[in-house]
């Protein structure tokens, strides 16, 4: 009796501990983590319905409906500054999309490189900078571009180029093209390790089958390597479109300043501007919900256009 009450417990342990039971206990604690982190901040979003006060209760503070939500568009001026600032975020953005196929290519030219060492010397070089901060970049830029002792401006007076020094950082043109090439040069070697790992993934007999008919290097590129990366590219890309106006505010609050800031401001760094500079927490709010429910429109937008054209989706 004894034993087939023993059975019959180790027969409901392994049933309990199959593959699916076991993949979701590895899963979960990442589900709390987003849960935490993504999910329960969105009980924040009271704040853009009342008048909120720092160090008050929030059910003390005075119910105001969508008063935060006019305010946006109360008045000429206000309007012209929201659309400044969705102007600078939709360029931006525009511009990383136009160079989004830069690591994919980047990407081919590390895996097409003869020797291992000259590759894994390369990656690393152009992986690093992922992982300074914006802070060091900007020192790293001054030092370059500086007007009193930058190393540019220095050698182009030296050789005659020019005959003053060319304030750079306090100069708004071509800020969105700067911008943009700064967050190229620092981002390029990280994005291009997913389609390292997509070109590993390719089967390898499609290589020696082009070999054998004859296929020179570059036929195997266009003809095997390209579009084995297409489908990572489409969906990196589709994520990039839906996420478009998050362009995160960190770099652009190190490089503006009063000259530049009209041609820089995004809506990240506006919303931290109005809430965290000016106080205004309710107004903030309502700029991250109208963030997010965008970001949704897009996501879902190109999902459905994806499908129609590609037959295939995110999900």
């Amino acid at each position: 009796m004894e034993a087939s009450v023993t059975n019959t417990k180790v027969k409901k342990k392994r049933k309990f501990l199959t593959t699916g039971n076991k993949l979701l206990f590895i899963v979960l604690p990442f589900m709390l983590f987003v849960f935490v982190f993504a999910y329960l901040p969105i009980a924040g979003w009271y704040i853009a319905f009342v008048d909120y006060s720092p160090g008050a209760s929030i059910m003390d503070m005075p119910f105001v409906g969508l008063k935060w939500f006019k305010m946006l568009i109360s008045s000429q001026e206000q309007i012209n500054i929201v659309i400044r600032v969705i102007k600078n975020t939709l360029g931006m953005s525009f511009l990383g999309l136009a160079t989004s196929c830069l690591p994919m290519f980047f990407a081919i030219l590390l895996y097409e490189l003869r020797s291992s060492k000259v590759r894994r010397v390369v990656q690393t070089l152009t992986t690093a900078p992922h992982f300074v901060s914006w802070v060091l970049v900007y020192s790293l830029v001054f030092a370059f571009l500086s007007v009193d002792n930058g190393v540019v401006n220095n050698l182009l007076v030296d050789f005659d180029f020019i005959s003053q020094p060319i304030n750079f950082l306090l100069d708004s043109d071509h800020m969105w093209i700067k911008m943009s090439m700064l967050g190229l040069w620092k981002g390029i070697g990280w994005s291009a390790i997913m389609y390292l790992a997509a070109i590993n993934g390719i089967d390898q007999e499609l290589y020696e089958a082009a070999s054998i008919d004859g296929a020179s290097r570059f036929k195997k590129v266009l003809h095997i390597t390209i579009p084995g990366l297409l489908p990572t590219f489409f969906v990196l890309l589709m994520m990039s479109v839906a996420n478009m106006i998050n362009t995160g505010m960190e770099q652009y609050f190190i490089f503006s300043n009063a000259m530049n800031k009209t041609s820089l401001e995004v809506l990240d760094l506006y919303t931290y501007n109005i809430g965290l500079g000016n106080g205004n927490f309710s107004l903030a709010t309502v700029v991250s919900i109208l963030k997010s429910f965008v970001s949704l429109i897009l996501f879902f937008s190109v999902n459905k256009f994806s499908k129609v054209v590609r037959g295939e989706s995110i999900f």
